[in-house]
């Protein structure tokens, strides 16, 4: 196989991801949405696709130049896009393994994960691995759903003090309303951090097989495609409208029981998130935010409303993610290298 036929099956597998990554992620934009009975399953995933796809008017492609370069690309190298397959095979493994366990893992993490792992694999080095960018990434493993846990608490306290006198029927009938707002803006959030990542992976791909270029300064010589920011916002949407209800489940239903007005208060905490860590030019995960964010809602009430059996299995999740990725990815390059694949 020459190698624009490698790159060609390499930029379908990464779309393929995308797809996926949306109808795995697809809870976090409908879970509260769903789960407080204010929109169908159905009407939701529509309506959380579309401002996935909105997100591409709003967002530079700072998170792409991120992911792109996690783990360092040769120029010119084909063996790298085998190492960018790889990583891909590694995080849509662990992915649809999670998704069918229910589990609200992060597509962003099993990407760095693959990566990561592929790239250690090829090199036997460290080193190929971006210490700066990663270690920024990691950190807000832990930071991004403290973030959200700690503005979804404060949303709920404030909504909670502010409509005291209120009639529950008034405050139901008032958030119901508000969800549509804050599920639309949380989408955008979703979107715009999430579909960059696959954007992020075709630069690299495309660097790996010459076709683009970076600078000294970490940007690209030449103008990035559009085709490539479509197609990426495109496969986000469409997964998300596929939808993925096993995950749905557990974010809406199994971490603690939500109102309207808690619904609210979670999807606007982590869309305040996800706008200013993806400005920041920052990956995080979408589904972490959106799990701290439930947290903080549910425990403005009472710690005993979370059900931590749920969360608990969730966290391991988290925990195992990278380094679960990592190893599907190391594998898949090491049978390429023996099957003699470049």
């Amino acid at each position: 196989m020459d190698v624009s036929s490698i790159v060609i099956v390499t930029i379908a597998v990464a779309l393929i991801f995308d797809i996926i990554n949306g109808f795995h992620d697809a809870a976090n934009s409908i879970a509260t949405i769903v789960s407080t009975r204010v929109l169908s399953p159905r009407m939701a995933v529509l309506w959380a696709a579309l401002f996935n796809f909105v997100a591409l008017f709003i967002f530079h492609i700072g998170v792409a130049k991120t992911i792109a370069s996690i783990v360092t690309v040769q120029a010119s190298d084909p063996a790298y896009v085998f190492v960018v397959m790889c990583g891909l095979i590694g995080a849509i493994a662990w992915n649809l393994l999670t998704w069918w366990l229910g589990l609200p893992s992060s597509s962003s993490h099993a990407l760095i994960g693959g990566l990561s792992g592929a790239g250690i694999a090829y090199t036997h080095d460290f080193s190929v691995l971006n210490t700066a960018t990663l270690f920024t990434t990691l950190k807000f493993i832990v930071l991004a759903p403290l973030i959200g846990l700690a503005l979804g608490w404060l949303m709920m306290f404030l909504v909670s003090w502010i409509f005291r006198k209120a009639r529950p029927r008034t405050v139901d009938k008032t958030f119901r309303s508000g969800q549509l707002l804050s599920a639309a803006a949380y989408s955008i959030g979703h979107g715009g951090n999430d579909a960059q990542k696959t954007i992020g992976v075709i630069i690299a791909i495309l660097v790996a097989s010459g076709s683009l270029h970076f600078n000294g300064h970490g940007d690209l010589v030449e103008d990035l495609p559009k085709w490539i920011v479509f197609a990426s916002y495109g496969c986000m949407s469409l997964g998300t409208a596929v939808g993925g209800w096993r995950i749905v489940k557990t974010m809406g239903m199994g971490i603690t029981p939500l109102k309207p007005v808690g619904g609210f208060c979670a999807e606007v905490a982590g869309a305040i998130t996800l706008f200013g860590l993806t400005y920041q030019k920052i990956p995080v995960s979408t589904t972490h935010t959106i799990t701290g964010a439930i947290i903080g809602v549910g425990s403005v009430n009472k710690l005993r409303g979370i059900r931590w059996g749920v969360a608990t299995r969730i966290l391991w999740a988290w925990i195992l993610t990278i380094p679960l990725a990592a190893f599907v990815g190391a594998v898949c390059l090491w049978i390429a290298q023996a099957l003699n694949a470049w």
